[in-house]
């Protein structure tokens, strides 16, 4: 697991050690970042089931201007923040240990609104319509901002009147499926 691109290039990312946390593979992550590239210079993230990081990182090394890094699991923010220390890019960086609706209601409080939410819960739990639905509700994603799921091949993401398929890409049983605000007509 490593840092594909930008300032942090090719710098080997610690990962953990259990079957709990499942970070992106390079492959996978290179084609999602080469999918988005367009949105990442000097944007804002949350980098929600951040697990390892490494999404958050990779963002961070190419361009972004700040990302938060959220996730429950001690040994996750563990790592996260280890993760952060060894590429340098705690300036950049926000670590919020919390569940996933938790965080997101701190973020509508603080009236965050993100460029883009990379969203990768654990496939078996089946969090992805209520987390969609949660960050709508909580008003998070900037209105030309872009939400990238990543997902089991066989999951169908639920289909949200205000959000539409930007892209969409398989890679084995890895699906990468990016939403975007609908265009309100006035």
């Amino acid at each position: 697991m490593r840092v594909i691109s930008g300032s942090a290039r090719g710098l080997k990312l610690i990962a953990p050690n259990n079957n709990e946390i499942r970070p992106t593979t390079d492959r996978v992550k290179e084609s999602m970042f080469n999918m988005i590239s367009e949105y990442i210079y000097d944007c804002e993230a949350l980098d929600l089931f951040s697990g390892s990081g490494a999404l958050g990182i990779e963002c961070l090394s190419r361009g972004a201007k700040m990302v938060y890094f959220c996730d429950k699991s001690k040994d996750s923010i563990k790592i996260t923040s280890d993760n952060i220390k060894k590429s340098k890019l705690e300036d950049k960086s926000v670590v919020i240990k919390d569940d996933y609706r938790a965080a997101l209601k701190k973020m509508h409080l603080l009236k965050k609104k993100f460029d883009v939410i990379f969203v990768d819960p654990p496939y078996y739990k089946g969090l992805f319509d209520d987390v969609l639905r949660a960050i709508i509700e909580f008003e998070l994603l900037d209105n030309d901002g872009i939400i990238v799921v990543e997902h089991d091949s066989e999951i169908e993401l639920a289909d949200l009147d205000c959000l539409s398929k930007y892209k969409e890409k398989k890679y084995g049983m890895v699906m990468l499926t990016v939403l975007k605000m609908e265009e309100k007509n006035e």
